[in-house]
């Protein structure tokens, strides 16, 4: 699915299978999930789910529409990429033989990546920041051999005092 990038928040109630709900209503009705990142809340009666997804903006209000009827979701958010902090985790392990260790050490330390593994044939890296800047670390770093990567996939919440707060589901009844 092609089209201009979205970051969706769901607040939904810490039940099991709830993810699974979520992912298939997705998948029926066919949405691609680019990454989707779930954990409890300050509440652990309701975690959050950050999904990016991709569409038009006619796609987008669809997704949103169809999400907020389920009964678990308690509230439905588009993210504003301007207006919310957007942060995601790298770990990378680069093959990096002695002679390539202090170039390496020398990207990491421009991206304020963290080594947090040194092995004789291998450095693994660690980056947090917003999906621009882990997608940048990885260009210059892919100049080297990657032997393995896992990204988080993007969490985001709001800047200031604006909160997400569960929507009264009885006017979304109708």
């Amino acid at each position: 699915m092609n089209g201009k990038k979205a970051i969706i928040a769901l607040l939904v109630e810490n039940n099991a299978n709830v993810l699974t709900r979520v992912a298939m209503l997705f998948g029926k009705r066919g949405y691609n999930i680019d990454s989707l990142t779930v954990s409890e809340t300050n509440d652990p009666m309701i975690s959050r789910i950050t999904v990016t997804t991709q569409g038009d903006d006619r796609v987008i209000e669809q997704i949103i529409l169809q999400t907020r009827k389920m009964v678990e979701v308690k509230a439905v958010q588009l993210e504003d990429e301007n207006e919310a902090i957007l942060r995601e985790l790298l770990l990378v392990k680069v093959g990096a033989d002695e002679s390539q260790r202090a170039a390496i050490r020398d990207i990491c330390e421009i991206y304020k990546a963290s080594i947090v593994d040194f092995s004789p044939s291998s450095i693994v890296c660690e980056l947090t920041g917003k999906p621009s800047k882990i997608n940048g670390f990885l260009d210059v770093i892919g100049k080297y051999e990657i032997l393995e990567l896992c990204r988080t996939g993007v969490t985001a919440i709001d800047r200031g005092s604006k909160i997400m707060v569960c929507e009264n589901k009885e006017s979304h009844r109708s």
